[in-house]
């Protein structure tokens, strides 16, 4: 069988005529009439690229079709009972989903069945959920207050605040047993995304934090191995490249960093053209080129500059294109795992839509 037309790798000179070719498709969940503005936070292909979920701050997952733009969603899935914070595939399994949410619980859900398998509770307010490479592990991550004990004199005139702690929960999802909840792991700095390493099985976990460093742990006994100091801010998304020699770090700096994971060492740095928190990171297929996600809106557009996100050429670090939108809000960014079609939300006139710029069906 001839491979797919997309399933070419496209140089750095060919790729702006060639992706400025692609037609963009946009995928709308019509709201009722008064309802609450709907943002699309999160945003997951599957393993071989035919399903792509969405998870939004009206509490409901949403799965599409891309290969038919224009209509509803062919698949809501309801159980949360708060905003969904990430939705993700399990990469060895293309009809498993997991999702984590505001409300304390991480979610296992068949796409075929259109049911929730399997319900964790990790507490506190869920921010990120990562998989292994393998889908045998996972790690969910979670703000959740400290508990206070009252003075033993009722009229004490103590004011106490709550505090905040950082919690990384494992979980175990090997494909022979129900999802467990394994150990729970407090931080002891502000922790934002997570990434596994990309080895076989699970062997190193990558934890970005609030002052700029990430640090990289041994798996499962979170010992620590290295620290990198990567931004001059706090570090906020990570993503390894498909063939696992490079991770980027993206910071509320504006700036992503590119790692080579043989010596972790900086080989170069891109800078956000929006001027806002990078939230999120993607590689295509061939871990030739990366874009970002950022949701501040108005970051960008000033003076001199077009409203959109750019796509990066990831070893010379130029700005290969810049994907044109009204707004600089897109929450949420994902190359297809199979070819250069490149799936983002984008928040216009209030409204939130999902949208897909190349040809889905050569898969």
């Amino acid at each position: 069988m001839a491979p797919p037309a997309q399933r070419r790798n496209v140089p750095k000179n060919d790729f702006p005529k060639y992706f400025a070719t692609l037609k963009t498709q946009t995928f709308v969940d019509p709201q009722p009439r008064n309802a609450p503005s709907v943002t699309h936070r999160t945003i997951a292909w599957n393993n071989v690229g035919a399903l792509i979920a969405t998870g939004a701050t009206d509490r409901i997952i949403r799965i599409w079709n891309p290969e038919r733009p224009g209509g509803r969603a062919q698949i809501e899935l309801k159980g949360h009972t708060n905003e969904v914070t990430k939705v993700v595939f399990n990469p060895m399994r293309e009809f498993e989903l997991a999702s984590c949410s505001k409300d304390g619980t991480v979610r296992f859900w068949d796409t075929r069945s259109k049911t929730c398998t399997t319900k964790l509770e990790p507490g506190g307010d869920l921010f990120s959920l990562t998989w292994s490479v393998d889908g045998t592990e996972m790690v969910s991550g979670s703000k959740v207050p400290d508990t206070l004990t009252p003075g033993s004199q009722p009229r004490e005139a103590t004011v106490l605040i709550p505090s905040q702690q950082e919690v990384l929960t494992t979980i175990s999802t090997h494909p022979s047993s129900t999802p467990t909840i394994l150990e729970k792991h407090r931080q002891k700095l502000e922790t934002n995304q997570t990434a596994f390493s990309m080895a076989y099985p699970p062997q190193d976990l990558l934890v970005t934090h609030g002052d700029g460093s990430v640090k990289i742990l041994d798996y499962p006994s979170f010992d620590t191995l290295h620290t990198l100091s990567s931004h001059t801010s706090s570090c906020s998304s990570i993503a390894f490249n498909p063939l696992g020699n490079y991770v980027a770090i993206g910071g509320s700096d504006a700036m992503i960093a590119l790692w080579d994971t043989y010596d972790w060492v900086c080989k170069r740095t891109f800078s956000n053209a929006n001027s806002g928190k990078v939230s999120g990171l993607s590689w295509s297929w061939d871990g030739r080129y990366i874009t970002s996600s950022c949701e501040d809106v108005g970051s960008g557009g000033g003076e001199g500059k077009s409203e959109g996100f750019e796509i990066y050429h990831a070893e010379s670090g130029d700005v290969v294109y810049t994907v044109p939108t009204k707004t600089s809000s897109v929450p949420a960014v994902a190359w297809h795992p199979r070819n250069y079609a490149l799936a983002y939300t984008v928040i216009e006139g209030g409204k939130s839509s999902l949208r897909i710029v190349g040809d889905v069906g050569n898969t």
